[in-house]
């Protein structure tokens, strides 16, 4: 487990992206409980990939253009879905108390898995990176592979958990500006939208 490893890790988990996005929404909208739950979420949304990798399908992803467009374009309308929902002031992310219930636990780590699930560039990313950190002559491959996407699946549901944590200590400030609440859905909103395009921007190499 190098720092360099590590170091890497953790700049690719911070870097604002589909989770960090998720788990801040989740945070704003219904508080610290549901932003750790986004957090968890996304985490899961990444052992299908590590299994994936582990299996071989993400070399079927890369050499298939068929399998690997069909998995992208399924992302693609979710994060529209998402992007939409972020709009309506009656969606899940609504910040609003009295416009209906908040979403339950089971809904935000179903929403927060099929956003990373949904993303094939995953799959073929765990094939391409984690092979950097492990030794050429390493004789048990899959252990070392399992026990790098544990630590990168573990930092993942520790800074997203950050992330959403202190956007729920803001909540209350929010919730006191309306304004605020209209500018941060519509953020939200295009902030989805933008990596639905990035998505559909992304190739297979």
């Amino acid at each position: 487990m190098s720092p360099e490893f590590l170091l890497t890790t953790l700049v690719i988990v911070a870097s604002p992206g589909t989770g960090v996005v998720y788990t801040l929404s989740a945070g704003l909208s219904q508080g610290a409980r549901a932003s750790v739950l986004a957090a968890l979420s996304c985490t899961l949304g990444i052992v299908p990939h590590v299994a994936a990798a582990v299996l071989g399908l993400a070399a079927l992803l890369h050499a298939s253009a068929l399998a690997f467009n069909l998995v992208k374009y399924a992302g693609i309308a979710y994060l529209l879905y998402m992007a939409w929902m972020s709009l309506r002031e009656s969606g899940p992310l609504r910040m609003d108390k009295a416009s209906g219930p908040p979403r339950s636990g089971a809904r935000i780590l179903l929403d927060g898995v099929l956003v990373n699930i949904l993303n094939p560039k995953l799959s073929i990313f765990f094939v391409a990176f984690l092979p950097q950190f492990m030794p050429a002559n390493d004789s048990a491959p899959l252990a070392s592979m399992l026990e790098l996407s544990g630590v990168f699946m573990l930092m993942t549901f520790l800074v997203f958990a950050v992330y959403g944590v202190f956007a729920a200590a803001m909540r209350d400030q929010v919730m006191a500006r309306p304004k605020v609440i209209t500018w941060l859905r519509r953020s939200f909103a295009m902030a989805f939208g933008a990596l639905a395009v990035r998505l559909a921007l992304t190739g297979r190499d």
